[in-house]
């Protein structure tokens, strides 16, 4: 992305050497990648990137080059970025967290739904966190419900922590695998959320880039069928769970049918499914009758 001795480096003209670049690399949806990088780089709307002549200067070239050759290895722009947007909230990433993606918002709205047949306020405990973006997300628009959320990983808990503090809202962490460690929730917690493991193991090495080599392996990873997460949840978390308590899980692609059916065998009641923006299936709704 050098440009000719003399040359104005305007964001129109790198804007476009940046997707012509990525189209050549074969990244996916390159416009995107590129207006987006430029967009958090400058400070300016996507859409005002093209509609004027805006100077860059010669550190915003050297970041942006820097930022284009990344991904055209495929690194995913909230990588490069080290941040993600989801709902109201921008979202620190490192190493031990998942990109939060558009998908997962259709799991909050499942969530925020059933707080708000319950009143408005409930205990909520978040298994698997990440980010913090399914708690952090609910503790700041369901303020007077109190937020639990745990991780394996403490470094995914750093980051979480941060976020929860850059949204002002208190989150509850906790270092915990699934249930363990949390005897003093039991029989109190009213609804219980996840964005579980769910890829086959033997699918991981065919999933795009951007996820196979970026995201943690042990937060793809759902065992030989990609189930196994779910059968620990159902297992594991009823302990903590009060009468009437309801759960709200993310799931794959065509898995929802599977996951209700094991959560009926662990004595669950399926209470139904819930679709993201795209009309898949993302979250399912189960209960732990009285």
């Amino acid at each position: 992305m050098v440009l000719a001795e003399g040359t104005r480096a305007t964001a129109r003209r790198v804007l476009c050497a940046a997707v012509r670049r990525l189209q050549e690399a074969g990244v996916p949806e390159p416009e995107a990648s590129a207006e987006i990088l430029l967009s958090e780089l400058t400070g300016l709307r996507r859409g005002e990137l093209y509609a004027g002549e805006f100077d860059l200067s010669r550190r915003q070239l050297e970041r942006y080059a820097e930022w284009i050759a990344a991904r055209e290895r495929r690194e995913p722009v909230q990588r490069i970025l080290g941040y993600a947007y989801f709902r109201n909230l921008r979202l620190q990433l490192n190493e031990e967290t998942l990109v939060p993606r558009p998908e997962t918002e259709s799991v909050v709205e499942a969530v925020l739904e059933r707080v708000d047949r319950r009143g408005g306020s409930c205990r909520v405990l978040d298994l698997g966190t990440g980010s913090g973006a399914i708690a952090v997300s609910v503790a700041q628009e369901r303020p007077r419900c109190r937020v639990y959320a745990t991780d394996v990983s403490e470094a995914a808990l750093r980051i979480a922590r941060l976020n929860a503090a850059a949204a002002g809202v208190e989150v509850e962490f906790r270092r915990a695998d699934l249930a363990a460690g949390l005897e003093d929730l039991v029989n109190g917690v009213d609804l219980l959320v996840s964005n579980p493991p769910y890829v086959p193991a033997g699918d991981i090495p065919r999933l795009m880039p951007e996820v196979r080599d970026w995201d943690p392996p042990r937060a793809l990873d759902g065992g030989p069928d990609g189930l196994a997460f779910y059968r620990r949840i159902f297992s594991e978390a009823g302990r903590l769970l009060a009468p009437g308590a309801e759960l709200v899980l993310e799931v794959g692609d065509g898995r929802e049918g599977d996951v209700l059916r094991i959560g009926e065998l662990y004595g669950y009641v399926a209470r139904g499914v819930r679709t993201d923006l795209g009309s898949t299936p993302r979250a399912v709704l189960l209960s732990r009758e009285v």
